[in-house]
């Protein structure tokens, strides 16, 4: 039997595109501040509090397998 696929309401590469598109463009413009996009990508990430919020889960996962 053969299920039926329902039609996505966004695509996901193309979010993946259009996010890699707009970082990309933010370091252009801020490219001058950072020594290479790596060091734009961790300060980026640095000042949303989310990816700190999963990185402290991440953190505490390691330090908990490690024992």
């Amino acid at each position: 039997m053969q299920m039926a696929t329902r039609a996505k309401k966004f695509d996901c590469v193309q979010m993946k595109n259009r996010i890699q598109r707009e970082l990309r463009q933010e370091y252009q413009a801020r490219k001058t501040k950072f020594a290479s996009y790596a060091d734009f990508l961790n300060a980026t990430a640095d000042e949303s509090e989310e990816i700190r919020i999963f990185r402290d889960k991440v953190a505490k996962a390691r330090a908990t397998a490690k024992g």
